[in-house]
């Protein structure tokens, strides 16, 4: 009797649980308005890929046939955009375009919709970095090596660049070709050099380098500041025009084997005897010799002396220079106390006073100041020497550049 009634109890028992899950069930309709919900397929594989005001996204179309439509939302679901899956495929890719954006950075939330506006869960993208200005502004243009910046080639200029950040696309370089013409070239990131073909000679050179913000980045951003130019290039006086001239008073060579000449026979570095110019002797310092460079330069910039292998190396000197030399001849010997005063009233220029500080041996370049007359003729004065003797000279090479 007693097993009678727990049977009848777990039969009642079971029958309560039922009615009550049954009365759930009800009051579960009444919340969905007796409607199942619906969740559309989300996309696939998105990317995203910042630019400048702007950010594209990216997906694969979900494998839902039902889906009808995207819908991208940011700035906390106040903006959005709609994209829609008609003529797409599974294998498409569907890209997403959003502008007008400001530099910062965005999370952005993707549904799929049906035809009926049933929404899937949200797909999330946060922390995409949008680039503009700010990040324009802090861009520099790629640097050119100062030890080294250019060198003259046959028929053009190369120039040398440090390396450039990983992140640089590129310096597009401007330049005027010797027809005239305005030519660019490009210097790719992964290279140090470029040669300009037809560069012409004194010419500015312009550069400008562009960068993207990261490696997917859709947009390409140039300096802000726009090109940096490359002046004073300065190009070789062509030494094979020079001649000697010989004026009254000049100094004489030691041999015809060590005439003014040897100072644009083409030698590097210092020379010995009797690969130089020698004087005789025969002229007291201060003392002075003459050429002539072949050809009239409005622009000249720079020279460079090389002093012989010791002895009797030029460490103060002045330079002196004419465009013509009719009437320029002076009569004073040049240790004479009024030979600039005759010099000067003769036409002469004197283009740069030059004191060495070291013993006269090596390479020395000096500048010349910027408005310098047209000049074609060239004389040294000599007035002290390495050795302080008070009769010889002695150089290696001389070399001038011009604007």
């Amino acid at each position: 009797m007693k097993l009678n009634i727990t049977r009848l109890l777990m039969v009642l028992g079971c029958g309560l649980l039922l009615y009550a899950c049954d009365k759930d069930a009800d009051k579960y309709r009444d919340y969905l308005n007796g409607k199942e919900i619906i969740y559309p397929g989300l996309p696939g594989s998105l990317h995203t890929a910042p630019g400048n005001y702007r950010v594209r996204l990216s997906w694969k179309p979900g494998p839902d046939p039902s889906v009808a439509k995207y819908r991208v939302f940011w700035n906390n679901g106040r903006d959005s955009v709609e994209v829609s899956t008609a003529g797409h495929t599974k294998g498409d890719t569907i890209e997403v375009l959003v502008p007008n954006l400001v530099e910062y950075t965005y999370s952005f939330t993707i549904y799929a919709y049906d035809e009926k506006g049933n929404r899937s869960v949200p797909m999330e993208a946060g922390n995409i970095k949008v680039y503009g200005d700010n990040y324009r502004q802090g861009l520099t243009n790629r640097f050119i090596v100062s030890s080294k910046p250019y060198e003259l080639v046959n028929n053009g200029i190369r120039l040398f660049f440090e390396e450039a950040d990983t992140i640089n696309t590129g310096t597009r370089i401007r330049y005027t070709h010797t027809d005239g013409s305005t030519r660019f070239s490009l210097l790719p990131a992964a290279s140090g050099d470029i040669v300009l073909d037809g560069y012409k000679s004194g010419t500015k050179i312009y550069y400008r380098s562009s960068y993207i913000p990261v490696a997917n980045a859709i947009d390409t951003f140039s300096v802000t500041k726009g090109e940096d130019s490359l002046t004073n290039i300065l190009a070789p006086v062509d030494k094979s025009l020079f001649s000697i001239t010989r004026l009254p008073n000049d100094a004489n060579p030691y041999g015809s084997n060590t005439d003014v000449n040897r100072l644009w026979d083409g030698s590097v570095g210092p020379q010995d005897y009797p690969n130089i110019w020698h004087s005789n002797g025969d002229r007291a310092l201060p003392h002075h010799f003459t050429f002539d460079m072949g050809a009239s330069y409005a622009g000249l910039a720079e020279m460079e002396v090389t002093g012989r292998v010791g002895y009797h190396n030029p460490v103060q000197f002045e330079i002196w220079g004419i465009n013509d030399l009719t009437g320029a001849v002076t009569t004073l010997p040049g240790n004479d106390t009024g030979w600039s005063a005759e010099a000067t009233a003769k036409g002469w220029k004197l283009l740069k006073s030059v004191t060495r500080p070291d013993n006269g041996v090596a390479p020395y370049k000096v500048a010349f100041d910027d408005g310098l007359p047209a000049v074609r003729y060239i004389r040294v004065r000599v007035i002290r020497v390495a050795s302080n003797d008070g009769f010889y000279s002695n150089l290696s090479e001389i070399s001038f550049w011009r604007k």
